[in-house]
């Protein structure tokens, strides 16, 4: 498992982690499914995760949920943490997980790392916390 802190921008299904939902946006259609954004964090930080159809309705905030094979990627230009095709998510426990809700990894700009272009290094962070869902305090 890895922590939500650790993970980088890649084109590859590799993200195994385990995290709790915190808010969730309404349902947009995309193409021909239905996607919702949420926010999620464990105990090293959060990050934007996109549901896809019936994951939109099958989570709440309060749920606690591990990813297998996830991937960390931009989609229409937003940095999300998803199932993606090969993914797979489903709900393990409810309200009680420790988390944090900075540094939000969706919140940082990446840029190909110049020793690897085959990875990305942060480059600074656009903001301390989630701009989509505000602290409520």
């Amino acid at each position: 498992m890895v922590s939500l802190k650790d993970i980088v921008p890649a084109a590859q299904n590799n993200i195994d982690t385990k995290f709790i939902l915190l808010d969730k946006g309404s349902k947009t259609i995309q193409g021909h499914n239905e996607t919702c954004l949420a926010l999620v964090a464990d105990e090293t930080a959060a990050v934007h995760f996109q549901l896809w159809g019936d994951e939109c309705d099958a989570f709440e905030p309060g749920d606690i949920i591990q990813l297998a094979n996830g991937i960390f990627s931009y989609n229409r230009n937003s940095l999300v943490l998803r199932a993606g095709k090969r993914g797979k998510v489903h709900k393990v426990g409810e309200f009680t997980m420790v988390f944090v809700e900075t540094p939000n990894m969706s919140e940082i700009r990446w840029i190909p790392d110049p020793s690897n272009s085959n990875k990305y290094i942060q480059e600074a962070v656009i903001s301390p916390h989630s701009r989509i869902f505000p602290p409520k305090y």
